[in-house]
């Protein structure tokens, strides 16, 4: 019997296949992060777009969120958010995003929004996507998988069936 994740206390599924931008371009990170937060915005999951990009904005400034392999891991707690949720863009070919890894731009951007009182709960999401993330073949998938459908199932199942 698999541990239950992070969220399944909360109906909505973490990501939904609006939740998820495919070929994105964006200028830079702060682009990035803004087209995710629109999709966000657009199913009711954050309150006030500028404010909580605000949010990710000064998180960003404390530290890099790049991870090996390709990924940016943008993330807040947030008063502005109404529903625990990730936000997935995967870049066109040929327009990764710099998020501040060593090994180079993001070519899967994962912007994780999760409410200011849940604090456990974002260290533990962040921890167990963390882990999915840093196998190969996690990533290949999402980076290849080209079906906002398919790279949904991918994120909410891993959080889901993740290893405690």
């Amino acid at each position: 019997m698999p541990q239950p994740g992070p969220f399944d206390r909360y109906d909505a599924q973490l990501t939904t296949p609006g939740l998820v931008v495919l070929e994105m371009v964006a200028q830079d990170r702060t682009d990035a992060a803004r087209q995710l937060a629109e999709r966000l915005e657009a199913e009711g999951r954050i309150d006030d777009l500028a404010a909580f990009l605000a949010d990710v904005g000064a998180r960003e400034h404390q530290l890099a969120t790049g991870l090996p392999g390709g990924i940016g891991l943008p993330h807040a707690r947030s008063v502005h958010v109404t529903r625990p949720s990730i936000a997935v863009g995967v870049a066109k070919y040929g327009h990764p995003v710099d998020f501040g890894a060593a090994d180079g731009p993001a070519h899967v951007v994962l912007l994780i929004a999760t409410p200011a009182s849940s604090y456990s709960d974002h260290l533990e999401v962040l921890a167990t996507l963390a882990r999915s993330l840093s196998k190969d073949g996690f990533r290949e998938s999402l980076r290849r998988a080209g079906d906002a459908g398919i790279i949904s199932e991918l994120i909410n199942s891993s959080l889901v069936f993740a290893d405690h």
